[in-house]
């Protein structure tokens, strides 16, 4: 990265612009381009909210639901133990194009994971979206070194954003006809994902996936996050996770440019007395108990809504947001025991069902070995059985009881097959 952007290393993204004339002559300039997603918004969204409400449900199992971003600068050779420990098989890796000089480090770190479903997400500079040039030759250069591992390249990052070196969707759109070019003209195989907008502003969202550019998505991606809202049950203008999974999954099935394909390539919440590893304030910030079960209850939600492929955790090891912290050796927080848990009573499943009655919500999925319900709820519930029940806790110890309490913290019921 080149001044005026630069790359904080602690939180893992580009520091904050901090020359508001430079933003302002950027934005002036896209100024046309800024009109048209508000154009954009205006049309599309009510459109996508009414479909919403009426498309229905995919069928989308489990085996490549639960993902993982994973760092090459973050203690690779524990994160490779890390992720058999976990027996993770579907990983993100970053990849930054202003680091093309480090693609053979990039690459062997991709191999050691080549038995595994990789999105590679191409992370966009500031001069890479202006020198299309540039762009060709690296994205040339990245897709023949990697194409034989990588089927799915995540074609830039956080694009509504100005720190990330794009100050329009226009801007956005000529970086991902490149990409789109070479896929038609050399890289049939690859697939090409995008826009990846962060957080619910969907109005990026519905501009760079209604326009006139020749492109097309092989499926649409977003950073979602919803941290700044607390729960992920919370609504933001009257839309909780679920509903803005909707709209979401609404725009990829309305658009001319997408398939109705849909992942959540990003999110998490920043963690308490962190800083400067946390990627906010500490008024964003959440404990390591709340960490892990918000993180539970995200992907619970996220597969009961059957219109999300994946979600990809970020990321794994981290101090500020990750399921391990780094910074004295390698500590697994609880959110660690969580999501291996999860994964463990939940891997290689179908969709059954899910309701939120009497204030508990119940997803239950199954395969021909057995059905595992999950329950939570947002104020405690108590149910009373005839008999003792047998159940394992978020972090996966085993209880049992004939009065169990139902909080926030998910837990799960097995019920073996008998066939």
């Amino acid at each position: 990265m080149k001044a005026p952007f630069s790359w904080d290393y602690h939180s893992d993204q580009p520091y904050q612009l901090k020359d508001r004339s430079f933003k302002k002559k950027m934005r002036n300039k896209e100024l046309f381009s800024i009109m048209l997603t508000v154009g954009s918004a205006l049309f599309v969204l009510p459109f996508a909210f009414v479909a919403g409400l009426v498309l229905p449900k995919r069928h989308i199992a489990t085996d490549h639901f639960f993902g993982m971003s994973i760092n090459l600068d973050k203690a690779p050779e524990a994160t490779t133990a890390l992720v058999d420990e976990l027996e993770l098989d579907t990983l993100l890796i970053r990849f930054p194009l202003w680091e093309m000089d480090r693609l053979p480090q990039y690459l062997e770190f991709i191999q050691t994971y080549a038995d595994k479903r990789i999105i590679l997400n191409v992370m966009q500079d500031r001069e890479h979206v202006t020198d299309l040039t540039l762009l060709k030759k690296d994205l040339t250069a990245l897709f023949s070194t990697t194409s034989a591992y990588v089927v799915d390249y995540q074609v830039g990052t956080t694009i509504n954003r100005a720190k990330w070196g794009v100050f329009s969707v226009h801007e956005y759109l000529r970086f991902y006809e490149v990409a789109y070019t070479l896929k038609k003209e050399q890289f049939p195989t690859v697939k090409l994902l995008g826009p990846s907008v962060i957080d619910f502003e969907y109005h990026f969202t519905a501009h760079a996936l209604f326009n006139f550019f020749k492109i097309r998505y092989d499926a649409v991606t977003a950073l979602l996050y919803v941290d700044r809202r607390g729960a992920p049950e919370n609504r933001q203008m009257g839309f909780d996770l679920l509903k803005k999974i909707d709209l979401l999954d609404a725009l990829a099935a309305l658009s001319p440019k997408s398939a109705r394909h849909c992942y959540i390539t990003e999110t998490n919440w920043p963690i308490s007395n962190t800083a400067p590893y946390a990627p906010t304030s500490e008024h964003e910030c959440v404990s390591e108990e709340e960490y892990a079960t918000f993180m539970v209850r995200y992907y619970l939600l996220a597969f009961a809504s059957q219109k999300v492929d994946a979600v990809y955790w970020h990321q794994l090891v981290a101090p500020g947001l990750g399921l391990v912290d780094n910074r004295e050796g390698i500590r697994r927080r609880s959110a660690f025991a969580a999501f291996k848990t999860m994964l463990k009573h939940l891997k290689n499943m179908q969709f059954q069902s899910f309701d939120t009655k009497d204030g508990i919500f119940t997803l239950s999925a199954s395969n021909s070995f057995q059905t595992t319900t999950v329950k939570w709820a947002l104020q405690p519930q108590t149910l009373h059985y005839e008999t003792p029940q047998q159940y394992f806790n978020r972090d996966g110890t085993m209880q049992e009881a004939d009065k169990i309490t139902i909080g926030v913290s998910p837990i799960y019921f097995i019920t073996k097959s008998t066939s």
